[in-house]
């Protein structure tokens, strides 16, 4: 019957037919009639030869239709409504006596605070109140959960200290999210800088699976994480802002190989910018 599930499937699958009917020479009405099962054509009429070749072609573009429908679809959700970034910032503190900080991979300072940065309507800093493991079972000052808690002042009762070497806090933020943009709070109640700064997303705790590196200026592989392209930079009341693409993970794991002051490993807060899956 006209209308009918069927013989709409044939009339699209038909448009795929245009092409050959032109090479063949068949009458679009007889090819069209052939088509709904009207007019049986001979096995050796062209257009019965090449049917099956339309049929295969509209099916093959409908598929790709629908990849490319749902691509512009996420394409939609990644260029929807941009926002600033809005981070509420600690009071700018620097103690002591300024130091020379020398470094091969030290960014130029401007003097200058960033631009603003922006990100789709609707994210939230994911790691709040979230629970913090790290590699040292016993930091020397503080405790892990001060990377999540909301202070981000640089005073000395602010931060945890991990020991010398390479080390690493991880934020679990309990369900997998698409993050836009992780900002990092190193020490900054003086000048200094951390080395080999790497930021990484996980699906698991072991951080193996799935894992995204956002971040890397380890310029010479010290670290034995890979070398990175991003560059040093000396630590200050704004914090690290690392712009993200809306990579998910469930982790986020933050390393860092001492610092320009001393070997001791110093954070004081994480946000992590993003929306739950």
């Amino acid at each position: 019957p006209c209308g009918s599930g069927a013989n709409d499937e044939k009339r699209g699958e038909f448009v795929a037919l245009f092409p050959i009917i032109c090479f063949t020479g068949t009458s679009p009405v007889v090819a069209f009639q052939a088509h709904i099962g009207r007019q049986p054509l001979s096995e050796h009429h062209p257009a019965a030869r090449w049917r099956w070749l339309g049929r295969w072609l509209f099916r093959g573009g409908m598929l790709a239709w629908a990849f490319l429908s749902a691509d512009m679809g996420r394409a939609a959700d990644r260029t929807g409504k941009m926002v600033p970034l809005k981070t509420e910032l600690p009071r700018p503190v620097f103690t002591g006596t300024p130091r020379c900080i020398v470094s091969p991979n030290l960014e130029k300072v401007t003097g200058r605070l960033r631009a603003p940065y922006l990100v789709p309507e609707g994210v939230v800093n994911l790691a709040r109140g979230k629970p913090v493991t790290s590699s040292d079972p016993k930091p020397f000052v503080g405790t892990v959960d001060m990377v999540t808690d909301g202070d981000k002042e640089g005073t000395g009762e602010s931060f945890v200290e991990l020991g010398v070497g390479r080390q690493w806090v991880q934020i679990d933020l309990g369900k997998t999210a698409s993050i836009y943009a992780i900002v990092v709070w190193h020490y900054h109640g003086e000048a200094r800088v951390y080395h080999d700064v790497v930021v990484r997303l996980a699906a698991d705790a072991a951080c193996s699976r799935d894992v995204v590196t956002v971040f890397n200026n380890d310029h010479d592989n010290s670290s034995g994480l890979g070398v990175g392209k991003d560059k040093e930079y000396i630590e200050t009341f704004e914090g690290r802002l690392m712009p993200v693409s809306g990579d998910t993970g469930r982790f986020v794991r933050l390393y860092s190989n001492g610092n320009t002051t001393d070997d001791m490993n110093d954070y004081v807060e994480v946000e992590v910018w993003g929306k739950n899956e």
